[in-house]
């Protein structure tokens, strides 16, 4: 029987385009993309029981056991990038379920420039100007923005992201300073910022944004704690996940404007469900997760992934994230 192969979440059809999949064809594995979210488990478990093997892009699809054990057919999962924090890896490693992953996707530069672009767009208003305009009005309404000029930026994660977006700061003349919890003051120096504790970076930054990966000790870090410390007038920007920051006080501090705008490129769920409180705000910038989201990224992306499912069909399968499986039979 010819592997089935589905492709996930291809949001903007770009898939075919980007990957050469006739590779796999001549091996005789079915290629499908799914343009759509599949949802829940039970919801996603009916659109994936004819397939064989899966490629993820990135966490985009929530895979937990409850899906996991939906999918008897199941034999072999890619997943785009390193890290698969959306996805039950022991619960694939208990079926003998090998999961084979790919590079990062290239540079970090995709998704420091979205950051600075929902936070010049917070900054400065231009999605709310684009919509007045649209309606017929001129500036009326429309919030008053600020130069970036002599500004602080506050960076919490100094890690390759954050040091460029630092950089970028430096550009605009702004002083920039950092914190996270293992940044020391040669490496944040290194990365073109000072190093000063969180609570000195949150009462006063004008600007502030994280560039943390989520793990047990960065979810909830910035809670309503935190944003009542910092300045009244703030323009907070996450474009790392959305869990970092608690988003029920975050919503509650645009709604009163002691965060005066906020550019946020990623969310608690993904999609973000229809009628979420903040789709009804009018001071915050909504970016779809758009962040590694370019054509070199996802041409990176396919073209490892089918060397990965090329690999596989081999019996030589390579880049596996649970070793333990290798050898094992997909039961």
């Amino acid at each position: 029987m010819p592997m089935k192969l589905a492709i996930l979440d291809d949001y903007q059809n770009v898939a075919m385009a980007y990957g050469d999949w006739d590779k796999l064809r001549a091996r005789g594995v079915e290629v499908t993309a799914f343009d759509r979210h599949l949802g829940a488990p039970d919801a996603a478990a009916k659109a994936l029981a004819p397939f064989d093997a899966l490629l993820l892009m990135r966490e985009r699809q929530h895979f937990p056991k409850a899906l996991i054990d939906q999918l008897p057919k199941l034999k072999f999962v890619v997943l785009t990038g390193a890290r698969a924090p959306s996805m039950d890896l022991a619960a694939l490693t208990a079926r003998g379920i090998p999961v084979s992953n790919t590079g990062g996707g290239g540079s970090s530069a995709p998704t420091a420039e979205l950051t600075w672009a929902v936070l010049m767009d917070a900054v400065r208003h231009v999605t709310a100007g684009d919509r007045l305009v649209r309606k017929g009005g001129w500036h009326k309404g429309l919030p008053m923005g600020f130069a970036l000029e002599g500004k602080r930026l506050g960076v919490i994660g100094l890690g390759k992201l954050g040091s460029r977006v630092a950089k970028y700061a430096k550009a605009f003349d702004m002083e920039v300073v950092a914190w996270s919890q293992n940044l020391t003051a040669e490496k944040a120096a290194e990365g073109g910022a000072r190093l000063v504790s969180k609570d000195e970076l949150l009462r006063t930054s004008d600007v502030i944004t994280i560039h943390l990966i989520l793990s047990g000790r960065t979810r909830g870090l910035i809670g309503a704690a935190d944003i009542a410390m910092m300045k009244k007038g703030v323009i907070l920007v996450n474009t790392s996940r959305g869990p970092i920051v608690e988003e029920a006080a975050l919503i509650a501090a645009l709604k009163s404007g002691h965060i005066a705008s906020a550019g946020l490129d990623t969310y608690d769920v993904e999609p973000m469900p229809p009628g979420h409180p903040l789709t009804t705000l009018d001071n915050v910038v909504l970016s779809p997760h758009l962040g590694y989201v370019v054509e070199p990224a996802f041409r990176a992306f396919y073209a490892d992934a089918i060397e990965n499912v090329l690999a596989y069909l081999d019996g030589k399968p390579i880049r596996v994230m649970n070793p333990e499986t290798l050898g094992a039979k997909a039961s």
